[in-house]
């Protein structure tokens, strides 16, 4: 399982490169590139940190919002058969194709946290 590391509602990576000798990583699921980097587990963990807030004051001093990471909404490609008996069994529930989605990511996120 890969581990995410958290700050102030931001995610980033963990990565190492072995030709490098280092740690290194970057913010996750925004479509800015910002990264990271240390040579221990502390020391990207407080670069990662650093980076956030560094975003954050960027965004501040150009008078910009930022980026939110997962909007609430995404697009799935998920093929014409799955696609037509999702929707059909939507339907006979009464529901939504989007209630139907998120009940089934719901009960996926509850049974692997």
């Amino acid at each position: 399982m890969k581990k995410l590391l958290k700050y102030r509602g931001y995610y980033g990576s963990a990565e190492v490169s072995t030709e490098d000798n280092c740690l290194f990583g970057k913010l996750q699921f925004i479509r800015a590139l910002v990264s990271y980097e240390g040579e221990t587990v502390a020391e990207l963990e407080a670069a990662f940190r650093e980076a956030v807030d560094d975003y954050l004051a960027t965004c501040e001093d150009l008078d910009e919002t930022p980026e939110t990471p997962c909007k609430g909404s995404f697009n799935v490609r998920i093929g014409h058969e799955l696609h037509l008996a999702a929707a059909v069994a939507a339907s006979q529930q009464g529901i939504s194709l989007n209630d139907l989605t998120r009940q089934a990511l719901d009960g996926y996120l509850q049974q692997h946290p």
